[in-house]
């Protein structure tokens, strides 16, 4: 599929159309089965909010107005906790990791955590980021020509980024199988049950989990193996790297974290930790080879830095048309696109009244969509990130990282890991569309690309 660069200067990549209906009951508990992304009617993308008391899962307000988002995910945050539906998707998978974890046992963990994700940590992370990247890029040569899809492979990439900077190459298993198992939890636990969403029982079982067991149960495994290899290291006085796995295993004990709690947290991040990052990745290459005159600016700019022989630290700061592709795509396929918070107690903003047991519904997804806060909101134009133009947006209306107590830990080391991988890559490569590529976002936990991101390497 070849696209002149002169006659393509707009792209609006594939999204669900809103619906112009309300859907029954029974359509709302099939489509958020399915595909949550497809649920979402013109209000949610032009309303500041929309309050719904009655229907399936309770009282529900989807919040899009950036005060009352910074009002719930800040100013009041500790009269909303997390929401029930939401915790019944994540925490049979993570139990008490940092994202579905509360109260003390959240705080504790994010203390823990802290140390590593300061940015001369991060920055420390550079070089191990630059060295995975180029080794992922050299399994490419032999690949010139052919369609490979991106999305698995930029799980690849950033697992073994991942594996390299916070647990020192040191995790048990196969890359290949773990691919393979994260696409298939995602696929299963990754969904919202029927049965979660119509209120029922906590005995009843529950389908999606069932067939999410196995992978569960390799995961769980992967993790013990890892910690137990680590701490054999810990408790010979062998030298040990002082990585995030270190960190997390000598924060064990009264005052610090349980067994349980530090094996939570680290399938927290092998887990969920890369994929988000991933899918940013795989958006970004598809969005730019819609677009080739952006792309070949972008490619410029990765190419006079990299002849500047700048290390990849300052990368991020040095290449900002490259760094506002990735975040138009973060704002047009944001990874996590549903923050879900329930009011405590009776609350109100303005002139919308919140009772207690409400949810309250955050969707990046349609916030980052919205009519009266985006220009042309359908279309990928990374001119809204550039330098001159970021003051223009309000840090609550754009959210790929979350906000508040709860911002996503890792987005600094998100952001360098994604400058750097992009920088190696397209230095080196450009990928093509071919007829099969023709993805549809799916939400499953993340914002995925239904049937892959299948594209031709070429050499540059």
């Amino acid at each position: 599929m070849d696209i002149p660069t002169s006659t393509v200067h707009s792209f609006r990549p594939p999204a669900p159309s809103p619906r112009q209906t309300p859907p029954s009951a029974l359509q709302m508990v099939r489509i958020v089965y399915r595909n949550p992304l497809e649920l979402w009617g013109e209000p949610s993308y032009n309303e500041p909010w929309i309050s719904i008391t009655g229907g399936v899962g309770g009282p529900l307000i989807i919040a899009n107005d950036p005060g009352l988002i910074r009002y719930v995910l800040v100013e009041n945050a500790r009269n909303y906790k997390m929401a029930r539906v939401r915790q019944k998707i994540l925490r049979p998978i993570l139990h008490d990791g940092l994202l579905t974890a509360e109260g003390e046992v959240w705080k504790r963990s994010r203390k823990a955590m802290a140390p590593v994700f300061t940015p001369r940590h991060i920055a420390g992370f550079a070089g191990s980021m630059l060295q995975q990247s180029e080794l992922f890029a050299d399994r490419y040569e032999d690949k010139v020509g052919e369609v490979v899809d991106i999305s698995r492979d930029m799980t690849m990439l950033t697992f073994d980024i991942l594996a390299d900077t916070l647990f020192s190459g040191e995790i048990a298993g196969d890359p290949e199988d773990f691919s393979a198992q994260v696409d298939r939890l995602f696929e299963t636990m990754g969904r919202v049950d029927p049965l979660d969403l119509l209120g029922a029982p906590d005995w009843l079982p529950r389908f999606t989990r069932i067939l999410g067991r196995k992978s569960l149960a390799y995961f769980r495994n992967l993790v013990a193996e890892t910690m137990r290899m680590r701490q054999q290291k810990l408790d010979s006085g062998a030298e040990v790297p002082e990585d995030f796995l270190t960190l997390l295993l000598r924060a064990q004990g009264p005052d610090g974290l349980s067994r349980a709690e530090i094996e939570d947290n680290i399938i927290t991040f092998i887990g969920a930790g890369h994929e988000t990052t991933a899918r940013a990745l795989g958006w970004t290459l598809y969005c730019l080879a819609n677009l080739p005159a952006e792309r070949e600016k972008v490619e410029q700019e990765i190419d006079r830095v990299l002849t500047s022989n700048r290390p990849p630290v300052e990368w991020l700061d040095a290449m900002p048309l490259t760094r506002a592709s990735f975040e138009e795509a973060l704002r047009l396929y944001p990874p996590a696109p549903s923050i879900n918070r329930e009011a405590i107690e009776d609350d109100s903003f303005a002139d919308l009244k919140i009772k207690r047991g409400t949810q309250v519904l955050v969707m990046p997804w349609t916030v980052h969509r919205h009519r009266k806060l985006w220009d042309d909101p359908e279309a990928f134009r990374p001119s809204r990130f550039y330098p001159e133009n970021r003051e223009e947006i309000g840090r609550f209306q754009y959210l790929p990282f979350g906000a508040g107590p709860r911002v996503c830990i890792g987005a600094s080391f998100a952001m360098q890991e994604a400058m750097i991988a992009l920088a190696v890559l397209m230095s080196r490569y450009r990928f093509e569309l071919v007829p099969e590529t023709r993805p549809w976002p799916v939400q499953k936990l993340t914002t995925q690309p239904e049937g892959g991101l299948p594209m031709r390497v070429t050499r540059r």
